[in-house]
């Protein structure tokens, strides 16, 4: 499986958690982050980036041609939504 989570507001929320489960992830399925900051805004997680400058994260991502099996986002919107 593929499986993006989100940076602000879920990752952050509990970084133990999500550690443990990018830790349990690893051997069977690929954990990506993706979140709109713009690159400039660097984030702290210890697996790959993917920054989409304030655009829809499923939209941006189905353009470069990634596809995701499960998205963790504390905000679903924001898949579909650009942001200012």
């Amino acid at each position: 499986m593929k499986i993006a989570l989100d940076y602000d507001g879920t990752y952050t929320e509990d970084t133990e958690l999500w550690n443990r489960f990018i830790e349990l992830c690893r051997d069977k399925h690929e954990v990506i982050c993706v979140t709109m900051r713009y690159p400039t805004e660097e984030v702290d997680i210890p697996i790959p980036i993917i920054y989409t400058s304030r655009r829809a994260k499923k939209i941006y991502c189905s353009a470069m041609g990634i596809h995701f099996d499960i998205w963790i986002d504390d905000s679903p919107e924001w898949l579909f939504k650009n942001g200012d």
